[in-house]
């Protein structure tokens, strides 16, 4: 890996006042939410198991190449995220909802599995669970998460239902905030971009240790790539083998969550029913803001969500193996699990 440059320039190196409000959101035509919704119908209507889904099952010919462009130029070349909206999930059934996004995801890259059952459909629910629960995920729950990235490429969130009170996206450039820490502090900077462990909060596969070692930092073949999760690095402490924080660890892990929660750096994003939002994890760190929900089951904030691999993402370097199982574009992310064990379930499990 070599030397990053002090400053690294480009659109994904954004503070908050740099960006106009609603510029990444990308409004469908009533005509293109309506082809969405007649290919969601007929794959679901048409039997085929919902983690099989390929692009090919999901034709858009009027809609897709505008999406794929909005993943391209925004996302993976651009500020790092967008926000697609205009489709209306009441208007769907929960099979033809999920049809719908495991469609649209499939236009944008690979399906991966976001846990050790071999979910590629994820759903976004308080189970009930806490955070100092050491196998629990912060997603199932209904406290702030805290800026960290998703084990993939490209995060993508479908909206169904929003909070009573809170549960706002929060973004925050990873480029940014390394900007801002080589100007800082230059040597808590370096700090992270020497390995660290990470907690796989017990989600490893057969043979792999229960935590990865990445540096939150890295910089390879010209690409700047983050990989954070500050809960996770701190709970990896509890097993054999991994040495407690040192100072300048935790200085540069302060520093770092410092400049996140300075407002100039980060934005806050309300979802509407219907929002599907498209997060570049190598170069943002994202979070939510606690929640309220509502007393009644069926109108609890509900969100699905993908993890991608599109074929044109950016080169990583090979030390991302470790807990992307590949560093081939298109091929890579998520957790290990056999082909023949993933599924789509259409609720939390």
């Amino acid at each position: 890996m070599s030397a990053a440059p002090a400053v690294i320039e480009g659109p994904a190196a954004w503070r908050a006042g740099d960006l106009t409000p609603g510029e990444w959101i990308h409004e469908l035509t009533a005509a293109e939410a309506a082809e969405i919704e007649a290919a969601a119908r007929a794959l679901a209507a048409s039997g085929k198991p919902l983690a099989e889904t390929t692009a090919h099952d999901v034709p858009l010919p009027g809609v897709g190449g505008r999406l794929r462009e909005v993943l391209r130029s925004q996302v993976l070349d651009g500020r790092g995220f967008a926000v697609v909206r205009g489709l209306d999930p009441a208007r769907l059934s929960r099979r033809e909802q999920a049809a719908a996004f495991l469609g649209l995801g499939a236009h944008w890259g690979a399906l991966r599995p976001q846990n050790a059952a071999g979910h590629v459909l994820g759903h976004v629910k308080d189970l009930g669970r806490a955070s100092d629960d050491p196998t629990a995920r912060l997603y199932q729950t209904h406290e702030r998460q805290t800026y960290h990235t998703d084990s993939c490429d490209v995060v993508g969130l479908m909206c169904l239902m929003p909070a009573k009170a809170g549960g706002r996206s929060s973004l925050v450039s990873s480029v940014a905030i390394h900007n801002e820490m080589r100007a800082r502090a230059p040597d808590l900077a370096a700090v992270l971009f020497e390995p660290i462990e990470t907690d796989r909060r017990g989600e490893a596969a057969p043979g792999e240790r229960p935590f990865f070692t990445i540096p939150v930092f890295n910089w390879h073949a010209g690409h700047f790539a983050g990989i954070y999760q500050r809960q996770y690095i701190e709970s990896a402490r509890r097993f054999d083998g991994v040495a407690p924080l040192s100072a300048a660890q935790t200085a540069a892990l302060d520093l770092l969550d410092a400049v996140a929660e300075d407002p100039a750096f980060h934005l806050e994003i309300d979802f509407q029913p219907g929002d599907i939002q498209l997060v570049n994890n190598h170069v943002l760190f994202h979070d939510r803001t606690a929640f309220e929900d509502w007393a009644e089951p069926a109108r609890r904030r509900h969100l699905l969500r993908l993890w991608l691999a599109p074929a044109e993402a950016q080169a990583l370097p090979p030390v991302f193996a470790e807990r992307f199982g590949s560093v081939t574009p298109g091929a890579r992310g998520g957790v290990t699990v056999p082909r023949e064990r993933w599924s789509a379930p259409l609720d939390a499990e």
